[in-house]
């Protein structure tokens, strides 16, 4: 069983807290410290964010985030790093790394998807990678026991939501609105609307992302969701408080838990 499925096991129907950080901001050490500080506090499962010189799906927040570590010249063999350090002491949090096919591309999906595996991933997801075109990396995936993850938009058909069915492992993410990450209007009616369709054809946890930007949001999304992920307002949080990241980020971390338990 892989350590995703482990973890909603173990919560046994409780709600998973998925928070986003962008690695590398503002560093790749203090990266690893807001894990820790993230997991203490409540946190099931941590996406991390590959930076990205051209972030399309993001908002301001993300993209600042991930300009910030670009500037460090943060790579996703750092980021891979990252994952093997934090490893050293924490064997049980599973990690999905969340990003853009261009950087795993260059390196090559079975150099990526074996390095990947090695550092302890969990779960990888491309943003930009549509189901129609990923099964040179999905093989990958596979191949080496990583979770490939799928976005579902509101706009995604049903004849795609059933393709996607077939080959995603670990959770799906449903981007619960139109637009960019750390958009403002969250509609829960439609997400109930929405995720009572993808239940009819998914029989894996359904994590809600997009627009859950404090706890009253998440408290709302938990009510419908397996998994509440919240990116943006985590992101913010270190962005505003240089020098205290972790603390920050482990202040939010727990309200959020709080709120969806």
């Amino acid at each position: 069983m892989s350590r995703i499925q482990s973890t909603f096991q173990a919560l046994n129907g409780a709600k998973a807290l998925i928070p986003y950080i962008t690695v590398g901001d503002p560093d790749t050490e203090t990266t690893v410290e807001i894990m820790h500080s993230l997991v203490e506090n409540g946190a099931d499962i941590i996406e991390l964010g590959v930076p990205f010189s051209d972030p399309m799906a993001d908002g301001p927040t993300i993209q600042r985030a991930a300009e910030r570590a670009l500037k460090k010249h943060t790579s996703l063999h750092d980021v891979l790093e990252v994952v093997r350090t934090f490893r050293q002491s924490n064997n049980n949090t599973p990690v999905v790394l969340m990003g853009y096919l261009n950087p795993i591309h260059k390196m090559g999906y079975a150099q990526f998807a074996l390095q990947a595996a090695q550092a302890g991933v969990d779960g990888v997801l491309t943003v930009d990678s549509p189901v129609e075109t990923i099964k040179p990396l999905y093989e990958q995936l596979q191949a080496n026991h990583l979770d490939c993850i799928f976005l579902i938009a509101p706009t995604t058909s049903e004849a795609r939501i059933q393709t996607i069915a077939k080959l995603a492992s670990g959770f799906v993410y449903y981007v619960s609105l139109k637009g960019v990450t750390g958009s403002a209007k969250l509609d829960t009616d439609a997400v109930a609307q929405k995720v009572a369709l993808l239940r009819q054809y998914i029989k894996l946890p359904i994590g809600v992302g997009f627009g859950i930007n404090n706890a009253e949001s998440a408290r709302k999304i938990a009510v419908v969701a397996d998994a509440v992920i919240v990116g943006s307002c985590i992101v913010k949080e270190i962005e505003e408080n240089p020098g205290i990241e972790a603390q920050a980020v482990g202040v939010l971390a727990q309200e959020l838990k709080n709120a969806i338990a």
